[in-house]
């Protein structure tokens, strides 16, 4: 069957207890005879060419349009950044999408939401026109606001057209196919003002990214983490990422390159996921490196799997944030609901020992000093293999920009009696030092060329 199809989706097959036992009498079934039924498998569905044209003649007039690209436009990459080219339109990715163009591609500016980047925030907040391609990025609050911008979404389900943001046309299709008939008929624009201030506002961002993961404070910071993993991978590299505040880090500092493998559970659904997606994924792919980035608490609930990558000699690398603590909920309970944080600590585990234990190999991180070597010395492993990060458990996964509200729930959380308050504060307080510090340097670098 082809790699591209449609409704994707998952399929279960049950076969009768009854059937089974049943013996079998010669190779095939009676109806199985040639010409019975076609293996030609029809995967592309185009829309309407007069929604297509409609669809041109709004994108043709916007001035800033943004695309938002997700999972259904993994096998579209070369003809979105095409669109994005022609329409000098900044590429925002749902998480899901990240592998849809590289994030150093010059038109992306990551990703979106709490764990996205401030160009892609305030591209949407400056965009009068939204193309959606193969995404149902669910946190609504971070899209332009109705009215604001002109929408037009393409998706192979009809049902999900409209379902985040209003659109004024619905190209219910193929995204590929949908967006190689859209190109001929665009309009290069030749103002690209809005693109280069994105752009900009990316390299920014970039370098902010870059001063973050090299601090190296005690405990270790879990953004050093995720970026030495990001450089230890390999082009082809397939990565599985946990839901929790590793997400974040996953999200933010893994770059993925053009030929990668990207994913995680959608809408952040279910924890416990990046180790069997790793497992998965080196079964398929045997020869590519498969990377696990998950949390101690995403691990911990489907850690016996390790056992089954042994079994199989599967040579998976799970890189573990361990910080003790179920850390989302954390500061779910702290930033959305201002209460203080309950029953999120956990027993610690040492992932290290558990590794061998299993017959696998295990490594562990506790100084700044040591990131680097021992994921570098992991990742050269032929063996299934756990890296345990023990991790600053309150670094704070802060939204790209700060809110009145996040801040105020904060403030009412240590009110109502957040047992770390002043740990926490201070980890703030020491970050927003860093960032300004860094701030001014480089405007005093800018002055100086």
């Amino acid at each position: 069957m082809q790699e591209r199809h449609c409704k994707q989706g998952v399929s279960h097959l049950t076969i009768p207890i009854d059937v089974q036992e049943k013996e079998l009498r010669g190779k095939y079934s009676r109806h199985k005879v040639a010409g019975h039924t076609s293996d030609t498998f029809v995967a592309c569905t185009m829309p309407d060419m007069s929604l297509v044209e409609k669809a041109v003649e709004i994108l043709n007039s916007g001035r800033r349009v943004v695309m938002l690209v997700g999972q259904g436009a993994v096998s579209a990459g070369a003809e979105v950044e095409a669109v994005s080219e022609a329409l000098g339109a900044p590429i925002v990715k749902a998480l899901l999408g990240k592998a849809v163009v590289p994030d150093d591609h010059p038109n992306s500016v990551g990703g979106l939401g709490m764990l996205g980047t401030e160009p892609a925030t305030d591209a949407m907040h400056q965009a009068d026109t939204l193309l959606m391609v193969g995404t149902s990025f669910p946190y609504i609050d971070y899209l332009p606001k109705p009215g604001q911008a002109r929408g037009i979404q393409i998706d192979l389900l009809p049902e999900r057209i409209g379902m985040r943001y209003p659109v004024e046309v619905g190209l219910v299709g193929d995204a590929r196919t949908t967006l190689a008939a859209l190109l001929p008929l665009l309009r290069y624009k030749e103002d690209r003002r809005f693109l280069h201030s994105r752009q900009e506002g990316m390299r920014g961002w970039m370098g902010l990214l870059k001063e973050r993961s090299s601090r190296p404070d005690r405990p270790v910071k879990p953004q050093v983490v995720a970026a030495a993993v990001s450089d230890e991978l390999e082009d082809d590299a397939i990565i599985s990422v946990d839901s929790g505040t590793n997400t974040v880090w996953a999200a933010r500092y893994i770059q993925v390159r053009r030929g990668m493998k990207f994913s995680l559970s959608g809408t952040l659904a279910s924890m416990a996921c990046g180790l069997p997606y790793a497992i998965a994924a080196q079964i398929a792919y045997p020869d590519r490196q498969c990377i696990a980035f998950v949390g101690d608490g995403g691990f911990s609930m489907l850690m016996a799997e390790f056992a089954t990558a042994v079994q199989y000699d599967l040579p998976i690398k799970v890189i573990i944030i361990k910080n003790n603590t179920l850390g989302m909920i954390r500061w779910e309970q702290m930033a959305f609901l201002g209460n203080p944080e309950y029953g999120v600590e956990l027993t610690p585990i040492d992932f290290a020992e558990f590794a061998e234990s299993c017959g696998g190999r295990g490594y562990s991180i506790t100084e700044p000093g040591e990131v680097r070597a021992i994921i570098g010395q992991a990742m050269a492993e032929k063996r299934p293999t756990i890296v345990e990060a023990v991790v600053d458990p309150f670094e704070p996964p802060m939204p790209p920009k700060m809110d009145m509200e996040f801040v105020a729930n904060l403030a009412e959380s240590f009110a109502k009696g957040q047992p770390y308050a002043r740990r926490i504060g201070l980890t703030l307080f020491r970050n927003q030092v860093h960032d300004a510090l860094r701030s001014v340097h480089s405007h005093d670098t800018a002055e100086a060329q």
